[in-house]
């Protein structure tokens, strides 16, 4: 390995970041700080248009592919991995327990 090589390896990317990370970002931000997460879907749904909106304005470099990708990362990062509710509990089953 060159000299060259092995100081490239440990240095920083210089780019840094680009508009749509930092969209990204600010918008996980948001929903982790606004409680939309647990909202009605048409409520999340509402709100992820206006905010995605919001940062089109913020961020006027981004693209209408990558404002699309950003709210459909949004919804996506709303969404519980696993749902939560009484339609989806033991307890809600009314045979459960019957046998």
């Amino acid at each position: 390995m060159t000299r060259r090589n092995r100081e490239r390896r440990g240095r920083p990317d210089r780019r840094g970041p680009t508009a749509f990370d930092r969209a990204r970002d600010e918008l996980f931000s948001a929903i982790r700080q606004c409680g939309v997460i647990g909202a009605p879907d048409e409520d999340r749904a509402a709100w992820m248009t206006e905010t995605v909106d919001y940062m089109a304005q913020r961020h006027p470099e981004l693209s209408a592919q990558e404002l699309k990708q950003l709210k459909d990362s949004g919804m996506r990062f709303c969404e519980p991995v696993i749902p939560h509710g009484k339609e989806h509990t033991a307890l809600s089953d009314e045979g459960v327990n019957a046998a």
